[in-house]
């Protein structure tokens, strides 16, 4: 039960995340959901949301492809791999089994909007389902208990649910202003306020020697000011952060120190500024990255059509009843054929739609 707990969670995010291949990232929790264990399914059904049922061969179609990717990229030896007492081949189960929550919840997203595939779109499906169907052997095939119809099916819900992705945020303003996503660079120098112990607790000094490290703060940046200082190799010779060059926005370091570097001009050596570690000399490299500016519009713009998704996806979502065949799930494995090398459904996919 803690499994289906924790991947309907999962299930419950924005699908933006999943529809452009970033990782799966919690927007909400699931207070007030309707979840129900039941064994009341088909044999071949491993779930059941809403409306909608994912059977066994839809789940074997996914958790195979996931499967020879990871394969593919490292070796049959990460299966040995685990973390924290789950092992690795557990934990991409409950993530196949995330992806294909989702989807199914968007798909029914989609149906309730009353939106449809025209029929080019249909064309689409029915092709690349043709196209991957065709690159499986019959062995394949017949241990993943698949028919072309189930690839169809899969590849028309894929399509719906990005489909209403995009229908839910073309109303979303993405203008971003340059002063919004503003990247500067800065060189820092810390003196710390403290230090970790044995067991990677920050332990903070006593007052004494809190004092103490701002008296070399103070040292430090004196020289700082100094004509002609390398605050470079000054960094390298008194910071206690191995870091020196930091690249960022607003909104993605710590207040104090952020004021005071979006305060300074090129070149400029500011206040000592203290935040949670310690204390801080900044001097600002450069007040404006036009490169890494642009860069961080794109991903703004991108969070607030997340944000925007996903409030109506989570409200959606939380109204649904979920049902798990418990028995089922539990005995679906990897697959352990060296002749089963499938691996490109999602690229298939993308192929068509993208």
């Amino acid at each position: 039960m803690k499994i289906w707990k924790k991947t309907m969670r999962a299930a419950a995010m924005a699908a933006v995340l999943l529809i452009s291949g970033a990782c799966l990232s919690a927007c909400g929790d699931e207070s007030g959901t309707k979840v129900v264990f039941t064994t009341g399914l088909a044999k071949n059904e491993v779930f059941k949301i809403g409306s909608v049922t994912c059977t066994d061969s839809e789940m074997m179609l996914y958790l195979t492809n996931t499967q020879n990717q990871y394969e593919n990229v490292y070796g049959e030896g990460i299966w040995n791999t685990s973390a924290d007492g789950v092992s690795l081949e557990e934990n991409v189960k409950e993530t196949v089994l995330a992806k294909l929550a989702q989807i199914k919840s968007m798909y029914l997203l989609a149906k309730e909007k009353g939106l449809a595939l025209d029929e080019s779109e249909e064309v689409l499906v029915n092709t690349a389902a043709e196209s991957y169907f065709e690159s499986l052997s019959d062995r394949e095939k017949e241990l993943l208990d698949i028919t072309l119809e189930t690839v169809a099916g899969l590849y028309r819900e894929y399509a719906l649910a990005d489909k209403v992705y995009h229908h839910i945020i073309q109303d979303v303003n993405p203008e971003i202003s340059d002063d919004e996503a503003r990247t500067i660079t800065v060189q820092n120098i810390l003196i710390r306020t403290g230090n970790y112990d044995e067991s990677g607790k920050w332990v903070p000094f006593s007052e004494s020697d809190k004092q103490e490290a701002y008296k070399r703060a103070v040292e430090v940046r004196n020289l700082a000011l100094e004509e002609g200082q390398d605050f470079a190799e000054l960094a390298a010779k008194h910071s206690e952060n191995p870091d020196i060059t930091y690249s960022f926005g607003k909104g993605e370091m710590e207040e104090a120190y952020e004021a005071e570097a979006f305060g300074l001009e090129t070149g400029q050596v500011g206040r000592i500024v203290e935040i949670q570690k310690g204390y801080c000399i900044i001097k600002c490299v450069s007040t404006f990255n036009r490169e890494e500016t642009d860069a961080n519009k794109l991903e703004i713009a991108q969070e607030r059509r997340n944000e925007a998704f996903g409030q109506e996806y989570n409200s959606f979502v939380d109204g649904l009843a979920r049902d798990l065949n418990e028995e089922l799930w539990e005995n679906i494995t990897f697959i352990r054929d060296e002749s089963v090398t499938t691996a490109d459904f999602f690229a298939v996919y993308e192929r068509y739609f993208k």
